[in-house]
């Protein structure tokens, strides 16, 4: 038996003084303190709440100020000064979406209303050509393999009419909800923006205020990057987009598409997204081509991929670059997951809040490689995998 020193310097020697076993007893430590203030929700109450009203704005805002800071960067530089410079600006933008109001609301309210009064008959077209090909009714064969009962379907459907009519005070009190929420967001962004643009370079020295001062050379780096990352992520996108949807515009007034103008908005919005926004957005036009004629789905499918290729060769490579180094099947899977997770946000976040995560993970685990010496083979020979 050794002395009891003895056993206190070999607990030192195995525990305390190993980085690795006390990096995981940290993690063991903050994993315990999450699941017993899980067991306590109402702690977490106020910050839920308070996330929950100021995130949509917050976001929105970030949007408009990566598009918009560095327009008065360059007219500060000009000479004009930073408050100036942005109250111009707005200016701009109100007669900007003046014009839009006045101008072409009007032709998408038009078309939008012309669409939904003629989703009933080209659901029907698109059936009756699908019944034509196959030689057989669709109906007739689900009644057939389910062997549905007209009493049985009709007391089915009473019972879901009721549980419907029960909820549609529910539901109209939620979706107005939503609406004012998202209304009050749109309202205050115009304020928090003005804000952020006039005083936001003074935002990172704030908060390096509450870092150590060992840690705000490598945090001020990650916070950099992290803006790099997102700026670029933000302007890059939104601008490829609204190319696609200005081509695909021109495209389908050549050759004739019905909804023009409602379906290039729509393939614009939707290719936020990266990959999976595309193949999503030529669904409506090609219903609306399909429905057409034979004729005009082999002239859509052609704008589309004459498009795509313009996209593809020549506007992504100058805008986007290869700014995030993010592998393609990566941000498939990371879309996917956050669509699961938070819905829509979800995707249309995922791709700039994985971009964010890979830099403070990335930094984190070099500080570790440092700091512990197991990988100082990798530290002189460094690979930067793409993931």
């Amino acid at each position: 038996m050794g002395s009891p020193g003895n056993r206190t310097d070999r607990f030192k020697w195995l525990f305390l003084n190993n980085r690795f076993v006390l990096f995981l007893l940290i993690l063991l430590l903050i994993g315990l303190n999450i699941w017993v203030l899980n067991k306590i929700p109402f702690v977490f109450l106020p910050f839920i709440v308070l996330v929950k009203t100021v995130l949509l704005p917050l976001i929105l805002t970030g949007i408009v100020y990566y598009l918009l800071n560095p327009l008065v960067d360059r007219l500060e530089r000009r000479g004009v000064k930073r408050g100036y410079a942005i109250l111009l600006l707005y200016l701009l933008i109100a007669c900007i979406l003046t014009v839009v109001i006045m101008t072409v609301i009007p032709l998408i309210q038009k078309q939008v209303v012309s669409l939904m009064q003629n989703v009933p008959k080209y659901i029907e077209e698109i059936q009756e050509q699908f019944e034509e090909m196959t030689g057989s009714t669709i109906i007739a064969q689900l009644q057939q393999a389910i062997h549905l009962d007209s009493t049985d379907w009709m007391s089915t459907v009473t019972e879901r009419v009721t549980t419907i009519l029960k909820t549609a005070g529910t539901s109209i009190g939620g979706f107005l909800g939503a609406l004012t929420e998202t209304l009050l967001a749109i309202v205050t962004v115009p304020f928090i923006l003005f804000y952020l643009l006039k005083d936001g370079k003074k935002l990172p020295r704030y908060i390096l205020a509450f870092v150590p001062v060992s840690l705000r050379r490598q945090t001020n780096r990650v916070m950099t990057e992290m803006n790099h990352q997102i700026s670029s992520y933000i302007r890059g996108q939104i601008i490829v987009s609204f190319c696609i949807g200005f081509l695909l515009y021109i495209g389908y007034l050549i050759i004739g598409l019905d909804y023009s103008l409602v379906l290039a908005i729509i393939a614009a919005c939707t290719s936020v997204v990266p990959y999976l926004g595309p193949a999503i957005a030529i669904t409506p036009a090609l219903i609306v081509a399909i429905v057409t004629s034979p004729v005009m789905l082999l002239k859509m499918i052609v704008i589309w991929t004459i498009v795509q290729l313009i996209e593809g060769k020549f506007i992504s490579p100058q805008i986007m670059g290869k700014t995030l180094e993010i592998h393609p099947v990566t941000i498939i899977f990371v879309i996917l997951t956050a669509g699961n997770l938070f819905g829509i946000v979800g995707i249309i976040l995922a791709v700039p809040g994985y971009a964010v995560l890979k830099v403070i993970c990335t930094h984190l685990f070099h500080w570790f490689k440092i700091r512990s010496h197991l990988y100082d083979d990798d530290l002189n020979n460094p690979i930067k995998p793409k993931i």
